[in-house]
């Protein structure tokens, strides 16, 4: 049996949502928005880590509602190809298991 985890729920919730809001964008422009979100969660890593100030000190922290708005982008590419993140995930710790065994010890 497929076991459930986050990823599945997430991927099921925000097509629901898409779909009952316009529907996807264009694969580039869904790449566009996930280059953006980027962007904007380097600009708050920046000013933690002190080497970009913001310009204005109203703009609080908003490191996690950065990281859920690139999330979100990314699932919405994997989502619009098929692509099972559950399943490729375990793949990719599988992969790390292997390769980095004795890596970082």
């Amino acid at each position: 049996m497929k076991e459930r985890t986050l990823f599945t729920t997430f991927q099921k919730r925000i097509d629901n949502f898409i779909k009952n809001h316009g529907g996807y964008w264009s694969p580039l422009s869904m790449l566009s928005a996930v280059v953006e979100e980027l962007g904007e969660l380097a600009r708050e890593i920046n000013h933690l880590e002190g080497f970009k100030p913001k310009k204005s000190i109203n703009e609080g922290g908003r490191l996690g509602e950065e990281i859920a708005d690139l999330l979100f982008s990314i699932i919405c590419i994997a989502n619009y190809y098929n692509i099972d993140l559950n399943e490729e995930t375990n793949k990719i710790f599988e992969k790390y298991k292997k390769r980095d065994l004795n890596r970082f010890i």
